[in-house]
């Protein structure tokens, strides 16, 4: 994205913002027919940023009317798929036109630190949306191998009118995780963004709109969860919802399904994810440079963030003094200030849960202090195994060290949890480090590095981590497709025509 600007110059342009407050249904901003409104709040400073619509399930149900109609004209889901392609390259391209003044509102909204909003979010949700809108006239249908006097195709077909509901902590990013293989497909989709972090979708929807997406094929319905996420999943025409968030929220929405239309359901949810390293690992400096992003990196709001450290005795000591070291490297503060590496947490609320954990008398190495939103890179040694910072997703920069005697030990402690979203080893042998990786129960683990592979890659996870699709790659576009089988039948005498 170039160079970062100074913190006068961000805090000029988020003096100059043009904020958007208001649902966008059917090609247009409008009020919440209720008239309510909610109030979104700079994390980093306490002030009301502005007063967003606060929808009912009144708005779902016209933003639904709306999305069918779409639907069902052919106006995007008939779309010849060049198209379609052509459409979301211009909205990446405008995306990036806008690169900076949506960077500049996702650090405003939602606590995220510019540099990482101009490095990682805003390229990223560009580069997601390309990808797959180049994607769209490259996925082939199949013909099976039927015999000579039949054909039978095997087709992919758009799910319909698609809920996407959002999390706090990458609102682009994740917003772009869902639009791009969703519309590619030729769904139209009703976003449910976080209440904590609502405006860069709907100014995305309007660039959407402006790129060539038409009326009713993207909609932003800003809410609660009880106002707008359980009417969508609850919700007779709408064929199916993605999410993305907590697990304790995720899990409402199988009952959604259940109680209503037996809608598909994809869930991405939460993950306590192990950083294994073993005593043979090379590079400690490198090693622990990797630890320290995994953990702090999003100020720990990351639900793949390696927050349980499991390191092996003998280099434990050597380890943890690079990492200390690396974690002072990243400076807390303003997050308009490109300096600073960890900015404010999401939302006053969360904070208090976070800060919950920082209790007195644990073995911090670094850290521990709380204070007006922020919470400082925190590093816990502990003994007990089943103490609540072990077992629980703490979803802020605090990282557990846990301590092991052996590579059997170490693999057994990481599969000892109820996630299995992500996890990473870090050693020299490869063997040790392809039975490691095959042997941890996480749909991502990566080898001496942290990450969650790239877009080309499926992203989910293993049990209470979510279930039902993929992010990312082509497998994210299963989960917004449905196959069907067209049986042709080719014999002359119709006697013989049997199925």
């Amino acid at each position: 994205m170039g160079d970062l600007l100074t913190h006068d110059e961000y805090k000029a342009i988020a003096a100059e913002l043009q904020i958007p407050t208001q649902a966008f249904i059917d090609g247009s901003f409008r009020p919440a027919m209720s008239e309510k409104t909610f109030e979104t709040v700079n994390p980093a400073t306490g002030k009301v940023l502005a007063n967003v619509a606060s929808c009912s399930a009144e708005d779902v149900d016209f933003a639904v009317q709306k999305a069918r109609d779409a639907f069902e004209d052919g106006r995007w889901s008939r779309l010849h798929p060049g198209e379609r392609k052509e459409i979301l390259i211009r909205l990446a391209k405008l995306i990036k036109r806008n690169a900076r003044e949506l960077a500049v509102l996702e650090s405003l909204d939602s606590g995220k630190t510019i540099y990482d909003c101009e490095n990682v979010d805003v390229p990223e949700t560009i580069h997601c949306i390309k990808w797959h809108a180049e994607l769209i006239d490259k996925i082939y249908d199949q013909v099976s191998p039927a015999s000579d006097n039949h054909i039978a195709m095997i087709v992919r077909e758009p799910v319909g009118v698609v809920g996407l509901v959002l999390p706090w902590n990458f609102p682009l990013l994740m917003l772009a995780w869902k639009i791009g293989p969703a519309l590619a497909a030729g769904n139209s989709v009703i976003v449910k963004p976080a209440k904590e972090t609502t405006l860069t979708a709907l100014r995305v929807a309007e660039l959407a709109l402006e790129a060539g997406v038409p009326a009713g094929v993207f909609n932003v319905v800003p809410g609660g969860g009880s106002d707008v996420g359980e009417p969508l999943g609850r919700h007779m025409d709408v064929d199916m919802v993605s999410f993305t968030g907590s697990t304790e929220t995720g899990r409402r929405f199988p009952h959604y399904s259940a109680d209503s239309n037996l809608k598909e359901v994809t869930l991405e949810m939460g993950g306590k994810n192990p950083a294994v390293v073993l005593d043979d690992a090379e590079n400690i400096d490198r090693v622990a440079a990797h630890i320290v992003n995994g953990a702090f990196w999003n100020m720990g709001e990351n639900c793949s963030a390696s927050s349980r450290l499991i390191v092996q005795r003998g280099i434990k000591n050597a380890l943890l003094k690079r990492i200390v070291a690396h974690a002072r490297e990243w400076p807390m503060g303003d997050p308009l200030n490109p300096e600073n590496r960890v900015g404010a947490l999401v939302s006053k609320a969360h904070f208090e849960k976070v800060s919950s954990y920082l209790e007195k008398g644990q073995s911090f190495l670094m850290g521990g202090t709380a204070k007006d939103g922020f919470v400082e890179p925190t590093i816990v040694d502990v003994a007990d195994r089943n103490a609540k910072i072990v077992r629980e997703e703490v979803f802020g920069p605090v990282l557990v060290v846990l301590t092991v005697e052996s590579f059997e030990e170490a693999i057994a402690l990481a599969n000892d949890t109820e996630y299995g979203l992500a996890a990473s080893i870090y050693t020299s042998n490869a063997k040790r480090a392809v039975r490691g990786a095959r042997a941890i129960r996480a749909g991502t683990v990566t080898v001496n590095s942290f990450g969650e592979g790239d877009i080309t890659t499926p992203f989910g996870g293993y049990k209470s981590s979510g279930f039902g699709g993929r992010d990312n790659g082509i497998h994210a576009h299963d989960q917004y497709t449905r196959i069907k089988t067209i049986w042709l039948d080719l014999t002359d005498d119709a006697d013989e025509a049997v199925g």
